[in-house]
């Protein structure tokens, strides 16, 4: 491949790795269950987008299609003996923010001897779909259902002491953990965006070790309930922490253009005006603060011999953002405090032990590349790779902040 053909290589295979991460974000629903005896109500709440896999389109209520209904109380089920509890009246579509759905029923069960919660919400259209069941009573508990481990069994109601529902244990949360970050494409690209100029071992460790404090501490904060900031401006704000962390690497490979940082800093500062107008979904404040970080940044990496010394920054600043993008599956189950912690726990391990596996694929690829790769070689490959990152990094930016 010539070098003018590079810049147009990377660009479509951006758009279609963009389009290959929006097709298989974690799709995930979540359920509320209260059971007395042979009675049972279920609350059920999954984003808008998630039905727009099945041919029942959207639900606007109080409308709920007669389809739909049947299909959610069919997938999603009480079973008493390993017979389904039969639906008890209409299922009714409950008032929800626009973006997502909530829909409630109640049941009828034949018995109340051993009992199970079973899902196959979206099998089809999404095998890897995750469903939070919440069973509510003298203790709150939960349990997460994949395609994998369906079934929830219960605990007797005739036992002489009946114990509370187990809800998932650590070691689920950790797979959890792992199975969120190898399909957090959008992670993995920041990540990878990091460590592309890292030189060694050392440089490694450091950036990671940034980022993973950052999201930790973030995470904590957002599933604990104590920062709550919004969704739709995180997830953008993720597209952009890519974008800018590609740039940076580009002006570094580049020779440091004198033109690139003031232009970063105008830039952002415009977006902050455009935002303060009501522009996107990333508050000004956001884009201001960023313009400040990036004057300050490209002030430090300007009179610095050894940059990378600095990516310790910037993976832990933008750390903190892809923290709460961590952080959306715990937060919007809402655990009880004594659940919730070891979940944390779980999640957060779950999360570094698959984000450690990738970094040290990472570096082993690189260390077979560069005994076996001519230098020129390897300096073309990180360039095409960076443009890349950033590719997908403005893409999501703008599909998250701009797409309405």
């Amino acid at each position: 491949m010539s070098a003018r053909h590079a810049p147009w290589a990377a660009i479509a295979l951006a758009l279609l790795l963009a389009t290959a991460a929006q097709a298989h974000t974690r799709s995930t629903s979540f359920s509320s269950w209260e059971i007395d005896g042979t009675h049972a109500s279920v609350r059920f709440d999954i984003p808008q987008y998630e039905l727009t896999r099945l041919p029942w389109g959207i639900v606007a209520p109080p409308a709920l299609r007669p389809e739909l209904a049947a299909y959610l109380t069919h997938a999603l089920r009480l079973e008493a003996g390993g017979v389904a509890c039969a639906v008890d009246g209409e299922p009714r579509a409950l008032a929800a923010p626009p973006e997502r759905a909530v829909v409630e029923w109640r049941l009828a069960c034949p018995s109340a001897e051993r009992l199970a919660i079973v899902s196959e919400l979206l099998r089809e259209p999404a095998p890897s779909h995750l469903h939070f069941a919440k069973l509510r009573g003298a203790r709150v508990t939960e349990r997460v259902l994949t395609s994998a481990a369906p079934r929830w069994e219960l605990p007797s109601a005739s036992e002489d002491a009946p114990k509370p529902a187990i809800g998932s244990s650590v070691r689920a949360y950790v797979e959890l953990g792992i199975e969120h970050i190898a399909t957090g494409y959008d992670h993995l690209v920041f990540l990878l965006g990091l460590l592309l100029l890292a030189a060694s071992a050392r440089e490694l460790i450091t950036v990671v070790t940034g980022f993973t404090a950052a999201h930790s501490i973030t995470l904590g904060l957002a599933a604990l309930g104590r920062v709550q900031p919004d969704a739709a401006a995180i997830e953008a704000l993720i597209g952009l922490s890519i974008a800018l962390v590609a740039l940076e690497n580009g002006w570094l490979l580049g020779g440091r253009p004198r033109a690139l940082p003031p232009a970063t800093v105008l830039s952002l500062a415009a977006l902050a005006g455009a935002a303060a107008l009501g522009a996107g979904a990333i508050p000004a404040a956001t884009y201001a603060g960023l313009a400040w970080f990036a004057a300050c940044y490209f002030a430090l990496l300007a009179r610095s011999e050894r940059p990378a010394r600095l990516r310790f920054a910037v993976a832990f600043c933008f750390g903190l953002v892809h923290g709460f993008g961590f952080a959306g599956v715990l937060s919007e189950v809402a655990l009880p405090q004594g659940r919730l912690l070891p979940a944390l726990l779980g999640f957060n391990l779950g999360v570094e032990l698959g984000q450690l596996a990738i970094v040290a694929a990472y570096f082993a690829l690189t260390a077979l590349a560069s005994r076996f790769v001519a230098n020129p070689a390897r300096i073309r490959a990180r360039g095409l790779a960076n443009a890349v990152v950033c590719g997908l990094g403005v893409f999501w930016w703008i599909s998250r902040g701009y797409g309405g």
